[in-house]
């Protein structure tokens, strides 16, 4: 009897059917050759089954009911696929063995769990892992097939992820939702994300900005010549008045190096890709969404099998992989890479290399690689995401770049400026950028992170000169001046700054090792990451505004409601991390899948308890499209609540009945309130001060007013104040704590006066200034 063959979908069947089959006869659905029949799954073919499955009574959304723990997971088949999974029951039949060809990883080894419980197969199995779809590695594969026992402790641990999710999806939805009357998804990887968002967020909104004084001194020394930053004692230098005196004092005076050092430095490549740091540098490069860049990778790997495969978390490769490094760096030197190919050094990637080769930190794939079959006709978006993978693969087989960092302190009039120069010695590695990003990296003076993306400024200068100073010999200080700067808020999340988060389980760590250490005990997992970013944008608790992620109102909500009930393990992005660490554990046979799901039923048990006894939100705490109507089973409402109960997989869907309501959101501090005469929503940026009023403060063309002005409140703050614009935050902190921080203001003759513009009416909204 022949072989089945099952892959994950049908264009990795077609490409394992062309290489072991050749000569198979194409069915439509499965190929049949001499020796296998290959066929495919569509993705995911079966799915855990929802709530009503197990009793009708819950096709109703009823706190009472809860919680949902189920004593036996019940699967159903997607019915838009269901005729597939009937073919492969047929095949089977006809076959004495089975090879799952499905994706190397968890994912894929569910898919293939699923439809093998489902279908009651009962043959040997054989599992086929490898990590790119090219003629030689599915030889390869096929010629040392594994046996599918050894993945036993994988198919644990992604059933547990699975059933984890649903388990904390239905029944924390559902009870949320119900509780507060209003569509709320919550689940065990997407709140703690949201979650991250919200308290970024919530740190812009609260930052104080402060004003400071840069002084900067330009220096000459015989033929050389360098701009030097007036180093402070403590924080920063606060005071006009002494900035602009130092500056005067030393301006055209001599003065003398009082340390110079200079030290030769090496910038080694930055790491080979695995997908989390893909997506996090194309949404920087190219400001491609993490799903996009997935997307694109995955088309790359499967349609056209130019990389490896990319739901990888590993930078590294082991020693197997170096011989088709080499191979692939000669595939290279002819056609559009074959001038950065030529110019390689093979024998810089070798065993001993552990920026390259590192086995202890390749788990299931290695990082992404370019492979031997060159690509053809690629899209644009395709070309460019292949060609940040060459690029990074070339980087290796180049030396390191090469600077002398000069450290100067120069001293004038007792004052002390920093300088530091960075030499160029040889570019080494970075030849293989493009020229854009070589300029880039010349003149921008920014700190640059694992991704190579531009993460923080640093005063420093670069040059491709030879610099050098003599500490001997005086410098004569020809030009000085004072600038006012300040402080600068947290910036709000882009997709690709959330991806870093979610890596490291929100903690912000610069140290790359122990960033790697935290990767088994992330978000999510590089294949899911991208999802949970697009479900969050999919029920209304984010927006982008260009690369930015905004909080929405609904967002904001739920978070708020979430963490005052008492369940802020729903929120905790360390604790969700731990959970995805555990989880590594059970696929690697450390810890049993059992104890975790005693433990998600036991959290699940206290969820229930905490949100019966909270104080539902007050009508319209979410804006008005969160909100629907109690239907009886068969309304909108309901069947929108049962869509959005799932947090495991796009099911989910929020499509409601909306209704207005004007209401005080005391669970946020912001409403949308209706605006008759704009037809439409304004957002209310704090209650009104004014005592007595239950009013907020919304903003209109030339003010912002009190939305309670039509019952007599006149409580005003115009836009501009002796020629201060008046911003949000401004406004906020005038709100609430009757001033502004410490603003600079122009008089007529061009000197500056530090004040602040204090509240000097709470009823009508007057303001003065308070000098400091």
């Amino acid at each position: 009897m022949k072989t089945l063959v099952i892959a994950e979908k049908p264009d990795m069947g077609r490409t394992i059917a062309a290489v072991m089959e050749p000569g198979a006869k194409n069915n439509r659905t499965y190929l049949e050759g001499e020796s296998y029949i290959i066929t495919w799954a569509i993705g995911h073919l079966l799915g855990l089954a929802e709530p009503d499955a197990y009793d009708s009574k819950y096709k109703r959304w009823n706190l009472a009911d809860l919680p949902i723990i189920p004593d036996q997971f019940k699967i159903v088949p997607n019915p838009k696929t269901k005729d597939q999974l009937k073919t492969i029951g047929e095949l089977a039949k006809k076959c004495s063995m089975i090879v799952n060809a499905c994706d190397a990883g968890r994912e894929g080894q569910y898919i293939f769990a699923l439809i093998q419980q489902q279908l009651k197969l009962r043959q040997p199995v054989k599992r086929l892992w490898i990590s790119d779809l090219t003629a030689e590695s599915i030889r390869k594969g096929f010629a040392g097939l594994k046996d599918a026992s050894e993945f036993e402790n994988l198919t644990h641990a992604a059933r547990a992820r699975s059933e984890a999710d649903w388990l904390i999806g239905m029944n924390a939805s559902r009870a949320f939702t119900t509780r507060h009357n209003a569509l709320l998804s919550v689940g065990r990887v997407q709140t703690p994300v949201l979650a991250l968002i919200y308290d970024r967020e919530t740190e812009i909104e609260a930052f104080q900005s402060q004003t400071y004084y840069e002084v900067a001194a330009w220096f000459r020394q015989e033929d050389v010549e360098y701009r030097g930053v007036l180093q402070v004692q403590g924080d920063k230098l606060t005071d006009l008045e002494a900035a602009e005196g130092i500056a005067a004092s030393v301006k055209g005076k001599t003065g003398r190096i009082a340390k110079y050092e200079a030290k030769p430095t090496k910038e080694y490549p930055y790491r080979l890709y695995d997908l989390t740091l893909l997506q996090r540098e194309a949404n920087a490069k190219f400001g491609y969404g993490a799903k996009k860049t997935l997307d694109i990778a995955q088309a790359l790997y499967e349609k056209h099998k130019v990389i490896s495969y990319p739901r990888t978390n590993s930078n590294y490769v082991t020693e197997q992989n170096l011989d088709g490094m080499h191979k692939t760096l000669n595939m290279l030197k002819t056609g559009a890479y074959s001038e950065l190919a030529q110019g390689a050094k093979p024998e810089l990637v070798h065993k001993n290399n552990k920026g390259v080769c590192n086995p202890s930190k390749v788990e299931d794939h290695h990082a992404i690689l370019p492979t031997l079959k060159r690509p053809g006709t690629l899209s644009k978006d395709e070309q460019n995401i292949y060609d940040l993978i060459v690029r990074r693969f070339l980087s290796h087989f180049y030396p390191p770049a090469e600077y002398k960092q000069h450290t100067v302190l120069t001293e004038v009039e007792k004052h002390t400026f920093k300088t530091s120069v960075k030499e160029l010695i040889s570019l080494g590695w970075k030849a293989v950028l493009p020229a854009a990003d070589q300029e880039k990296g010349k003149t921008s003076g920014k700190k640059r992170g694992k991704a190579g993306a531009q993460e923080e400024e640093e005063p420093e200068e670069w040059t491709d000169k030879a610099f050098s100073v003599r500490p001997e010999l005086p410098v004569q200080c020809q030009k000085s001046e004072c600038k006012e700067k300040a402080t600068q808020p947290p910036k709000s999340y882009t997709e690709g700054t959330l991806l870093r988060a979610m890596e490291s389980a929100g903690k912000q760590i610069e140290n790359e090792e122990l960033r790697d250490a935290m990767k088994d005990s992330g978000l999510g997992t590089p294949a899911t990451r991208a999802a949970t970013i697009e479900r969050l944008k999919n029920v209304g608790y984010i927006t982008m505004q260009g690369k930015k992620m905004q909080l929405t109102l609904k967002g904001r909500t739920a978070i708020e409601l979430i963490r005052r009930a008492g369940v802020d393990l729903l929120t905790s992005p360390e604790m969700t991390g731990q959970w995805e660490r555990r989880l590594y554990q059970i696929s690697k046979g450390e810890a049993g899948q059992d104890k975790f799901m005693e433990n998600v039923k036991k959290f699940t048990l206290s969820i229930i308890d905490k949100v019966r006894v909270q104080t539902p939100a007050p009508a319209d705490a979410f804006g008005d499209e969160a909100r629907g109507g109690r239907g009886k089973g068969k309304g909108k409402g309901n069947r929108a609540r049962k869509s959005s109960s799932s947090s495991t997989g796009s099911r989910q869907a929020e499509s409601v009945a909306t209704r207005s309501r004007t209401a005080a959101a005391a669970t946020t501090g912001t409403i949308k309130t209706p605006d008759k005469a704009n037809a439409g929503s304004r957002e209310a940026l704090g209650s009104c001060p004014s005592q007595g009023c239950t009013g907020h403060i919304i903003e209109g063309n030339k003010g912002f007013g009190c939305t309670r002005y039509k019952e007599g409140c006149r409580f005003v703050i115009w836009k501009e104040y002796a020629g201060k614009k008046i911003t949000g935050t401004m406004l906020k902190s005038l709100i609430e704590k009757g001033s502004t921080q410490v603003l600079s203001f122009k008089r007529k003759d061009g000197s500056t006066v530090k004040a602040r513009i204090i509240l000097e009416d709470r009823s009508t909204g007057k303001l003065s200034a308070e000098r400091v």
